[in-house]
């Protein structure tokens, strides 16, 4: 298996794999975003990068999306990892850990104050592995009640 940078040849492959995350947040899935957020994911100018995990035989077998953003109480921005997704035939085999792990270099290498992220309480098997690479955080999450 081999970490590496997301690419804009990797389109076909990432669609799967971002759709499967959205599925398993019961997300809906839309052409147009997909392509918004891939071209995002991409552009030098935008505050967020990606990685791809591959198989030997350079098939993608998992993704994750980050974002980068200011904060009011340090110096260097903060990475958020919004997306980790792996393909269910590649889990259990390393591959979220080392997508983990490439976010952590990354965030080190652009002088990032803090990495966090995010999962459903119900997520039990993931928070197994994130329980391994990170701290629990006390705070809860809120969001606006639909208008």
């Amino acid at each position: 298996m081999k970490v590496r940078d997301l690419a804009a040849a990797d389109r076909a492959q990432w669609e799967p794999l971002w759709r499967g995350y959205l599925d398993f947040y019961e997300e809906a899935f839309e052409g147009p975003q997909a392509d918004l957020t891939f071209s995002r994911l991409l552009d030098p100018d935008e505050p967020m990068f990606a990685f791809a995990a591959e198989d030997d035989d350079g098939a993608l077998i998992g993704i994750v999306h980050c974002v980068l953003h200011r904060s009011t109480g340090t110096r260097g921005d903060y990475c958020y990892l919004q997306d980790l997704f792996t393909a269910p035939a590649a889990r259990n085999k390393g591959a979220g850990r080392a997508l983990i792990e490439a976010v952590y270099a990354r965030a080190d290498a652009l002088g990032c104050a803090r990495v966090y992220w995010h999962t459903h309480r119900d997520n039990t098997v993931a928070q197994a592995l994130y329980d391994k690479l990170a701290e629990r955080s006390a705070f809860v999450q809120y969001r606006r009640k639909a208008p």
